[in-house]
């Protein structure tokens, strides 16, 4: 089931506040009563084109975005740094979640805003000290994620906060799949239109049952936080004014522009 969150044109006669939904394979969707997240699916009447509306961050977290860093081989080898024996975490605020075919906007303090393409963990309800043959039981679904980053401000900095928690460096969506179960699915990160990061799920060193139990023995989940599960190899900067697109087997496409630097 994908859910979706988006605002809609005032001719479908539901206002124009931003609403919940069930995407069909006919691009229809079915106008959810709530937040699923929270109330469950309570589908109403309604139904719209997704031509006729505009689609935003499938979810706000209401607590935090909790980021796994290094969790690919090859990534790690590009970034100088050995393989991690445990999870390595991090947080983005949510106040940098933006939706699909938002801008991000170059912050004026960076010199280098590079891309990182991956999966999205979206927190189904409130949990703490997960096991990891009861994972599945804390997830609502999957979605894509671009985990931006402000790679010189990262290494001046030598931690990850700000360069990682400006605002609309957390593009999420274009939906989310409650049904995704990851495995050799392959995730891709196109930047203008050419591949520059290309590998399967299956590749992640931490695996999600590992990676849910691992940060629930740490903090308590919240429903509507997400995870990003790291990236692979191939990272690299975003051009003002160019256009990223994460894409993952079953996800769909996530797609957004980079804004001119001191816009």
């Amino acid at each position: 089931m994908r859910i979706v969150r988006f605002t809609p044109n005032e001719s479908i006669g539901i206002g124009t506040d931003p609403h919940f939904g069930v995407l069909n394979d006919k691009d229809q969707i079915l106008v959810l009563k709530g937040d699923p997240i929270y109330s469950g699916i309570i589908p109403t009447e309604t139904k719209a084109d997704l031509a006729d509306v505009r689609l935003l961050a499938p979810v706000i977290p209401r607590s935090k975005v909790v980021c796994i860093g290094k969790n690919y081989a090859d990534h790690a080898a590009e970034m100088n740094s050995a393989v991690p024996e445990e999870p390595i975490i991090f947080l983005k605020p949510n106040t940098s979640v933006i939706g699909p075919n938002e801008t991000i906007q170059w912050p004026r303090m960076s010199d280098r805003v590079d891309f990182e393409g991956e999966l999205a963990i979206v927190i189904g309800r409130i949990c703490k000290d997960v096991p990891k043959e009861r994972y599945s039981d804390v997830i609502f679904g999957y979605t894509i994620a671009n985990d931006v980053t402000a790679r010189d401000l990262q290494s001046k900095d030598g931690q990850w906060t700000r360069a990682k928690g400006f605002d609309t460096f957390c593009p999420i969506g274009p939906w989310i799949e409650t049904d995704f179960l990851p495995a050799e699915q392959l995730l891709e990160t196109a930047l203008n239109g050419e591949v520059k990061q290309s590998a399967p799920l299956s590749l992640m060193i931490f695996k999600v049952p590992e990676i849910i139990a691992f940060v629930t023995q740490v903090m308590t989940l919240l429903p509507g936080d997400v995870i990003l599960t790291g990236t692979p190899s191939g990272i690299g900067p975003m051009p003002a004014g160019s256009t990223v697109e994460v894409s993952i087997e079953g996800l769909g496409v996530l797609t957004n522009k980079v804004s001119a630097k001191n816009d």
